[in-house]
């Protein structure tokens, strides 16, 4: 097949038809041999000059598709033209339409021109036959009837194997499209697990090594005012920086190790309650706080424990940063819809709804993907309440 004829076509429509245009040159040399062996005197030489004609039009069509002087359009002239000289003389007219009537689809590019040009090359055929046989018997059996059933079996397989290419067509598009889609919805969800990877690596970070540096920070900076003064809080400032070296040390092997989020497995030994009584007699110890603890012993899943580990290393530290408070609550209780925890202090408080932050949305988040929530009460000057809730089972 051309690459002006059908376009749109699929890779077997274009094999079909290059076999078609195979066979085409076999049949063109049948009939030049018919011709010659039938007909006799300048009859012959005509008609072999006509079947010439198209053969050396198809040829350079063909070969050249790209030619300035052979177009598609100027080959089905040129055939409409040869069709009615063939049927004048009366020789091989039918097998040459018969033949070439895949061409008026190849190279009419639409259906419109299609069939234009196959009806200009009815009419040729019918004039011709006409003007040789006149109004006859004859030309109305043989000529007019032959050459409508040729035509109208013609149209009829034209227009099916049209609609045949333009619905392969579309759907070769169609899954172009989906295909295309498919990739840019995978590459999408690969974006956004790994905005949301980072965003929880963060978090985790944030809850973990960023708080423990920044007690460090405070221990270091404590114990390097009271060297002089008071020897033995500094010693003891000192152990609780090693301690919390260490245990930042711990968390960052675990968050480079665990092939899951920190957290994977317990930071601590114990019971939750055990747990958070460790962190707030540590924060005590670092700050000299007044901290009042009432922690209620219950059995919680790894998640949840996690969670509540994390909420109070991120109230406290913002209760060591922000506060300036004297006297810091921390209360664990199990509800029937879930499990509570309230920070409390008496500090400077601020407002609400004001940017706080990187912890308070972190605290938000993390709650959130438990089905819990988290509750900010503080007022300037009147202390700050923090309380995080999260459902559990209730035979938890």
């Amino acid at each position: 097949m051309t690459a002006t004829a059908a376009p749109t076509a699929d890779a077997l429509w274009a094999t079909s038809l290059r076999r078609w245009n195979a066979v085409c040159w076999v049949l063109f040399a049948a009939m030049a041999v018919g011709i010659t062996a039938l007909s006799r005197g300048p009859d012959r030489y005509a008609a072999l000059a006509l079947l010439g004609s198209v053969a050396v039009c198809f040829a350079v069509l063909d070969r050249r598709p790209a030619n300035p002087v052979v177009r598609p359009h100027g080959y089905l002239a040129v055939l409409v033209c040869a069709l009615a000289g063939l049927a004048y003389l009366r020789t091989s007219y039918a097998a040459l339409f018969m033949v070439t009537l895949p061409h008026y689809w190849m190279f009419g590019r639409t259906p419109r021109i299609s069939l234009a040009f196959l009806g200009l090359a009815t009419g040729g055929t019918l004039l011709g036959g006409w003007l040789r046989q006149g109004w006859s018997g004859k030309f109305f059996g043989e000529t007019v009837v032959g050459t409508l059933i040729v035509v109208a079996v013609g149209v009829l397989i034209g227009l099916w194997v049209r609609a045949v290419v333009e619905q392969s067509s579309e759907r070769a598009r169609l899954i172009v499209e989906l295909e295309r889609t498919q990739a840019e919805l995978t590459e999408a969800h690969l974006r956004q697990g790994a905005a949301e990877e980072r965003e929880r690596m963060a978090r985790e970070i944030h809850d973990t090594l960023a708080q423990g540096f920044a007690s460090i920070v405070v221990l270091a900076e404590a114990a390097r005012a009271g060297l002089a003064g008071d020897p033995g809080r500094t010693a003891r400032q000192l152990v609780s920086i090693e301690s919390t070296a260490r245990e930042n040390l711990a968390e960052a092997r675990e968050l480079v190790g665990s092939g899951r989020l920190p957290g994977g497995a317990p930071a601590h030994a114990g019971s939750v309650a055990q747990t958070l009584q460790r962190i707030v007699d540590r924060f005590a110890e670092d700050t000299g706080l007044s901290v009042a603890a009432d922690l209620a012993d219950l059995d919680c899943d790894q998640q949840t424990r996690i969670a509540l580990l994390r909420c109070t290393q991120e109230s406290l530290a913002n209760v060591r940063k922000h506060a300036r408070a004297s006297t810091v609550g921390v209360v664990l209780t199990r509800r029937p819809y879930g499990v509570e925890l309230e920070v409390t202090d008496d500090g400077t408080g601020f407002v609400v709804g004001e940017p706080t932050g990187f912890g308070l949305d972190g605290m938000r988040k993390r709650l959130a993907e438990l089905g819990g929530r988290l509750t900010v009460t503080s007022s300037v000057g009147d202390g700050t309440r923090i309380l995080a809730v999260i459902p559990v089972e209730a035979g938890a």
